[in-house]
């Protein structure tokens, strides 16, 4: 038995919320603010101090906070029911849900519903490599994904992610993959590798033949990898990619979960190569950042593999308690409503990409502290210059920016905005003027 001053001791110790992907010893210098309440853009805290949510909420809010629509819908369903086991139901609305997703891809019209974000990426993995299984073509298990990529961190996730800092430590847990290099990043829509990448993709093509009779699948973030460091890559890469999966019959796992539903100025990112992947990822954006929801939409020759007589073993025999929730769908159905009858894709497009870009140039030209400015959609990036390269200056302008009135989190050394899609331009005004302190402040 522990001795009565131990338990006295454990008694004692304050009970502490372990946040997520933070070093709780720097926390203890760097206090996580403390939210009351939260309206459009704008969150605010205990005190009554407003910030600017500048990330959509890890890049979740694409309609803001409490969006009076979403609230009713998500009340309305309340009044029926909240949850119930989506194995052998279904309901009105997840039906209707399953038929406007799959208008996303017309010839994706089969929908698997799952948990979060990696939990879909899971579902795509294990789907795809069983399918191989079942079509006898067992040799067909190398995955491959790019360089500084990121799927979530669940063991099949983090096995396709390039990101060290999140991987490493679990490689035990992890199976092999392989990296594509030299991925042909770009500024943004106007640059010319953009438009055509043949100099670079010769280069990427002799990475891949080793691999064309053996790879599985390859899994990809569509035109911006976020936890990377909100890289953009060229539209014409990723077609020619997917014309050399399709003529050497290999998948193509879409991750769609930050870029999907308008984030890039169109409801996926894959619509800017017009490119059908074989598995689309979807979550974040798609309740709104409401309740956690995913998706896997796929093709009908993929669900007719698995379809056959239990005894077969060919069922995909994979489930979440909350796969479709019904309170997530709700609000999902109202936010893809919304998305269309507010426009959204069209204000993302033509009004905030480019307000964004000329807004965060401003900021790199009054501070002299960014470079590699970029940006598409509703994602604006760029590194910042500072003095001390040894430095960990992402949690100082957390802090100071926060105290100014935004909620910033930089990724490592890239500051970026990816705030909600119908942002106001007078607000990201007053973010320009934050961020430009911030940055002053933090580099003196």
């Amino acid at each position: 038995m522990p001795s009565k001053t131990l338990l006295e001791s454990n008694l004692q110790q304050k009970p502490q919320t372990w946040h997520p992907c933070t070093q709780m010893k720097e926390q203890e210098h760097h206090q996580p603010f403390r939210v009351k309440k939260a309206k459009g853009a704008y969150i605010e805290l205990e005190n009554g101090h407003k910030m600017i949510d500048a990330i959509s909420s890890w890049w979740c809010k694409s309609l803001g906070h409490n969006d009076p629509r979403i609230k009713a819908a998500l009340l309305e369903q309340l009044d029926d029911f909240e949850h119930v086991i989506l194995a052998n139901t279904t309901s009105r609305k997840i039906e209707q849900l399953t038929a406007k997703l799959s208008q996303l891809c017309p010839s994706l019209d089969k929908v698997f519903y799952a948990g979060d974000g990696a939990c879909a990426i899971e579902v795509a993995l294990k789907m795809s490599l069983l399918s191989r299984k079942i079509k006898g073509e067992t040799h067909r298990i190398q995955f491959i994904s790019l360089q500084d990529s990121y799927h979530g961190d669940t063991s099949g996730a983090m096995s396709v992610s390039d990101c060290g800092l999140f991987t490493a430590p679990y490689a035990e847990l992890m199976f092999d993959c392989e990296y594509i290099q030299n991925i042909p990043y770009v500024s943004g829509k106007h640059d010319p590798l953009w438009h055509d990448c043949e100099t670079v993709w010769t280069k990427i093509e002799a990475q891949l033949e080793p691999f064309k009779h053996t790879a599985n699948a390859v899994i990809f973030e569509p035109i911006v990898q976020g936890a990377g460091g909100m890289k953009i890559y060229s539209q014409d890469f990723l077609k020619r990619l997917a014309q050399w999966c399709k003529q050497n019959n290999v998948y193509l796992i879409a991750d769609e979960i930050m870029t999907g539903i308008g984030r890039t100025g169109k409801m996926l990112a894959c619509h800017h190569a017009d490119i059908t992947p074989d598995f689309i990822c979807l979550s974040k954006g798609l309740t709104s950042g409401w309740l956690p929801l995913s998706v896997v939409l796929t093709h009908d020759k993929m669900y007719q593999l698995f379809y056959d007589d239990y005894e077969s073993g060919k069922s995909f025999l994979h489930s979440h308690t909350y796969s479709g929730n019904a309170l997530a769908v709700s609000v999902a159905l109202k936010t893809l409503k919304i998305m269309e009858q507010d426009q959204i894709c069209n204000y993302v497009t033509h009004t905030l990409q480019p307000y964004l870009l000329s807004s965060l140039q401003q900021v790199a030209n009054e501070t002299g502290k960014l470079t590699n400015i970029r940006g598409i959609g509703g994602i604006v990036a760029a590194e910042m210059i500072m003095a001390d390269d040894t430095k960990r200056y992402a949690p100082l302008i957390t802090e100071k920016a926060g105290e100014l009135g935004a909620l910033l989190r930089p990724i490592g050394n890239t500051l970026y905005w990816l705030p909600p899609l119908n942002i106001e331009l007078q607000t990201i005004d007053r973010l320009k003027a934050i961020t430009i302190e911030a940055l002053l402040y933090i580099s003196k």
